[in-house]
């Protein structure tokens, strides 16, 4: 896989990325993040909308707060990760915008003000269920080509995918649902934009049944731990990332289970 890199964007400012949108890059740069969350600006006669308002970090909602005046109309949510979801409490206590996501969210302590469900519309946006890497997930697409895509399609890695919400069958079909379409420009929750992302995304598929094919090759030879597995398929690994990396190889082997293609065994997997 070709992953995007940039330098690392300011954070107190809001960087144009397509006419009318922009986006702030939250602080909270790490292994799982890379330089941060997006939060996306949209112009909007009403307001402006927030596509995932970001960490709980007051930094950020002021900076938030700063580039559009106050004027928020709407907070859209990709899904309920607390990096896309905490700052939303704080902006919807200071601008009075309602909250818009998945009609069943897996955190049960966030309940969003108008639910929507699979091809519902809000503002000239389209909400597409893309579940995978969290089971409440929600693509943002407009008609002119622009999607934004949270985590389920990032740009400078590949999505962690944890079961039980995240869940690599379904994973698979969010992707080819996405590769069915014909955006132009991708907006991810992390990294930067992607023009003409037809490409990546199958590049994304194949990265996927190349992982799932090594990790079949290996349960053929001998039955294997998780972990086993991953020192097998992840040659080297940087440490701090080995437990993601624990339950994405889990997800493969789930998903090859529901197939009738592995099976756990006194707790090692093996082929069938």
């Amino acid at each position: 896989m070709a992953f995007l890199t940039e330098p690392e964007p300011a954070r107190d400012m809001a960087i144009p990325v397509a006419p009318g949108i922009s986006r702030i890059v939250a602080a909270n740069s790490g292994p799982m993040t890379y330089h941060g969350t997006n939060t996306y600006l949209i112009d909007d006669e009403y307001g402006a909308i927030v596509v995932d308002p970001g960490p709980d970090d007051p930094m950020h909602v002021q900076a938030i707060l700063h580039a559009t005046g106050g004027r928020i109309a709407r907070l859209l949510l990709t899904h309920s990760h607390r990096d896309h979801l905490g700052a939303l409490a704080a902006l919807r206590s200071a601008t009075g915008a309602l909250s818009y996501g998945f009609r069943r969210y897996q955190d049960t302590g966030f309940t969003p003000d108008l639910p929507l469900d699979d091809g519902e519309s809000v503002a000239g946006w389209t909400a597409l269920h893309t579940p995978g890497h969290a089971a409440d997930h929600l693509c943002f697409a407009r008609a002119d080509g622009i999607i934004c895509t949270g985590d389920h399609v990032m740009t400078w890695a590949t999505s962690v995918i944890s079961p039980p919400t995240g869940d690599m069958t379904a994973y698979f079909a969010s992707l080819r649902r996405l590769l069915g379409r014909h955006d132009r420009l991708l907006l991810p929750g992390h990294g930067p934009p992607l023009a003409s992302p037809r490409r990546y995304l199958r590049d994304l598929l194949e990265h996927r049944k190349q992982r799932e094919a090594a990790t079949l090759a290996a349960l053929a030879a001998e039955p294997h731990t998780v972990a086993a597995l991953v020192d097998i398929l992840y040659p080297p690994l940087d440490p701090r990332l080995r437990a993601a990396a624990e339950r994405t190889v889990l997800a493969h082997l789930l998903k090859l289970q529901a197939e009738g293609r592995a099976l756990p065994q006194n707790g090692t997997w093996r082929a069938t």
